[in-house]
């Protein structure tokens, strides 16, 4: 290598290292300066370094084409664009609003069908697509940015429920007779059912050793495990005798389940080995455990850290409502030579106090030790030991419902109003919400406030709750 070579090899390593410490726009106008400067701002080293300091995990395929190239620089600038975009919320600049209208009915059931995800190197691929269930008896899917209705079940039974399997493939319903059915989300048709002899259901579906099933909680106190998407009964438990099951979720690696009510303040859950529901065994018992805690209202597991389950629930010597505690449980399993047995170690425990002495207590987990908690008109903002990190009154009346994912955090308020808060880091490099901006639902007249609301990277789809009994979706899509 001749020495004009060695001295621009070197020349550009020195850039490549001073313009890290840029900011996008200055990182932009460098790259005009001069040949040299442009071939090191245009280094896809440089540009990976700065998506891994901004998100800390993106999952990009480079390729060794020019193209590919490019890769890192792409994804940051759009991705930065459409975070903008969702950050401001400035109404026809960076997003579109459409109705989605059709029910003639509430609507009990709002579910992703096709999502944008950040992980995806190009995160804005897909039209995303949502299904609703309504108490009209009918499953809809729509098209979120062009408001369109892509399919529409025959009238049946009022509808009570419905979740989404894995990836979206599947649908699956309750309605008021206790008959839960299974759709395929591309067509609209039905695939299966089974009676749960239940008026009241809960749903879970779950994936787990490459097979699917789907978890039924009824209004008996009992948990039917189903095949997916055949609907074909495994295993049925008792976790709360003669009281609904309306406490039903599972642990983000799919080996825990945590079944309960909410409707007896004396009844501890029951946490769950998924192996214990899937394939039940004569040592089945060692394989759930009660959770030393009794009047639980709301629970949520840890997504970063799945054997980790948070819990509101009555504190003790208490009897006021708007007194609870929030307990901090690690869960695991204790093998010994002829079997397996399932360990709940309460790991923390504080004390929370809420104006209102509603029970309606919504709780969310956010990364491995954020908890976002929801009561009546207010949302706060805990880490795991207690601290609370801030607190939002946004609303004027009760908050319905809340989406949580690693951006942003939406409520959904019966004043008829979306609000949008945005994670961010704090100095110590723990994490903090702002709020923003408010998404608006309609006229007062015509509604009487948000009831659900689902998100996925680049779209937000609410039900709004109509006078006239004819609830409408608001679809919210950001422009990228």
């Amino acid at each position: 290598m001749n020495q004009y070579h060695t001295d621009t090899y070197l020349t550009n390593d020195c850039l490549i290292h001073i313009f890290s410490f840029f900011h996008e726009d200055d990182l932009i106008r460098a790259s005009y300066v001069c040949k040299e400067w442009h071939e090191a701002a245009e280094t896809p080293w440089l540009w990976r370094q700065m998506c891994l300091k901004r998100w800390g995990f993106c999952n990009i395929s480079l390729l060794a084409t020019d193209h590919g190239k490019r890769a890192w620089k792409c994804y940051f600038l759009g991705r930065s664009n459409l975070e903008i975009k969702m950050t401001e919320g400035r109404p026809g600049g960076d997003y579109v609003c459409k109705s989605l209208r059709g029910h003639k009915g509430r609507v009990v059931g709002c579910v992703y069908l096709l999502r944008n995800s950040p992980q995806l190197p190009d995160f804005c691929s897909f039209t995303p697509t949502v299904c609703t269930a309504s108490s009209d008896g009918t499953v809809r899917a729509w098209d979120v940015q062009q408001g369109d209705q892509l399919w529409c079940s025959p009238v049946q039974s009022p509808l009570t429920g419905m979740v989404a399997g894995p990836g979206g493939a599947r649908v699956f319903t309750s309605d008021t007779t206790g008959l839960v059915k299974a759709w395929d989300s591309q067509s609209g048709q039905e695939i299966s059912s089974y009676s749960s002899a239940s008026p009241q259901c809960t749903l879970l579906p779950f994936h787990v050793d490459a097979s699917s099933f789907l978890l039924v909680g009824n209004s008996q106190g009992s948990v039917h495990t189903l095949t997916s998407p055949s609907l074909s009964k495994v295993s049925s438990l008792v976790v709360c005798d003669t009281f609904k099951v309306n406490l039903l979720l599972a642990s983000p690696d799919k080996k825990w389940i945590l079944a309960g009510t909410k409707e007896n303040m004396d009844m501890s859950p029951k946490v769950l080995s998924s192996q214990s529901a899937t394939c039940p065994s004569e040592d089945e018992d060692s394989l759930r455990q009660c959770l030393p805690v009794s009047g639980c209202c709301a629970a949520s597991f840890l997504p970063s850290r799945p054997a980790t389950l948070a819990t509101v629930h009555c504190r003790e010597h208490s009897r006021l409502r708007q007194e609870k505690t929030l307990s901090v449980f690690n869960i695991s399993v204790k093998k010994t030579r002829y079997k397996s047995e399932v360990q709940v170690e309460q790991v923390e425990k504080f004390e929370v106090v809420f104006e209102s002495q509603s029970s309606d207590i919504l709780l969310e987990g956010m990364g491995s030790g954020t908890l976002v908690v929801v009561a009546d008109k207010e949302l706060r903002v805990y880490t795991l030991k207690g601290q609370l990190l801030c607190s939002f009154q946004d609303h004027i009346k009760p908050i319905t419902s809340v989406c949580v994912d690693s951006f942003r955090v939406v409520t959904a308020s019966q004043d008829l109003s979306l609000r949008v808060l945005t994670w961010k880091t704090d100095g110590d490099g723990g994490l903090m919400l702002e709020s923003r901006y408010h998404l608006l639902g309609g006229s007062h007249t015509m509604s009487r406030g948000f009831t659900h609301v689902v998100c996925d990277y680049s779209s937000i789809v609410a039900s709004v709750e109509a006078a006239d009994g004819k609830d409408v979706l608001k679809a919210y899509s950001f422009n990228s």
